[in-house]
């Protein structure tokens, strides 16, 4: 497991002139939110990092986006990634939108998922993760808010036991992170191919939430992906991979990455 800015990541694939497709999990989670078919997604080159202090991580966590955006934009240069198209899920968008908006000049696209311009959290799950008597309470509280009634219950269950070793301190600061985040004054600012994808029975982040930020994003799709909740690339996976490739063929990718799939003027429709 490689390390840059003391975050862990694995990488995968190549893609030529293609800018790379970064994976940025959400509260309490890994680059393993991720599922396989994503994080190895064919013709890109794929790299998922472990945010600090999740994973395989080291440090204690940040206390704010903003710091995760700055350890993220540490990572990226560390690595001599010039441009990169973002994959972020529910902290993770936030993470991402924050990168778009305070260094624009290396995002060349984003996909949103589980996302708002701002993320209100419930106090009472603030109140419950912060305290060690009612952490594990709280946590299944939240994976039973995470996921779609059709979600396979093997998934549920290895959530749950992976936010539970994120641990009490990491999760409660990730949590007070979203809980102030709020960019609906900004937003509006961001020019670049933006996906927004919500899971139609979201009750973390509620699909009003994305609706709201799609609609102030300049030229931003909006999917709602049936069946799925927060927890939706893990429950629908298919439809988040057609979401990427939308992003990456509306980006400055497009042209190399329909060389790439044999694709020519034809095709393009």
């Amino acid at each position: 497991m490689p390390f840059a800015a003391r975050l862990a990541f694995e990488e995968h694939g190549g893609g030529g002139q293609i800018p790379p497709l970064v994976f940025v999990h959400g509260a309490g989670g890994s680059r393993l939110h991720w599922p396989p078919s994503l994080r190895r997604l064919s013709g890109v080159r794929c790299l998922a990092l472990d945010l600090a202090g999740h994973g395989q991580s080291s440090d204690e966590g940040e206390v704010s986006i903003d710091d995760h955006v700055r350890r993220l934009d540490e990572w990226r240069q560390e690595l001599g990634l010039e441009r990169a198209i973002l994959a972020g899920h529910s902290m993770g968008s936030a993470i991402v939108l924050m990168a778009a908006l305070d260094t624009p000049e290396w995002v060349a696209g984003a996909a949103l998922l589980g996302a708002g311009a701002r993320l209100p959290v419930n106090p009472q799950l603030l109140e419950g993760i912060a305290d060690p008597a009612t952490f594990i309470e709280t946590v299944e509280r939240i994976v039973g808010w995470s996921f779609g009634r059709q979600a396979p219950p093997c998934r549920v269950e290895l959530a749950r036991r992976r936010m539970i070793e994120t641990g009490p301190g990491v999760l409660h600061r990730d949590f007070l992170a979203c809980s102030v985040f709020d960019v609906r004054a900004r937003v509006g600012d961001l020019r670049l191919p933006t996906v927004v994808v919500c899971g139609a029975e979201d009750r973390m982040t509620p699909p009003a939430l994305g609706e709201e930020l799609a609609r102030f994003i300049p030229d931003a799709r909006r999917v709602v992906i049936e069946g799925a909740g927060h927890m939706v690339m893990l429950e629908k996976p298919d439809e988040v991979e057609a979401a990427l490739r939308e992003i990456l063929l509306r980006s400055e990718a497009a042209p190399a990455l329909r060389e790439a799939q044999g694709l020519g003027k034809a095709d393009q429709g």
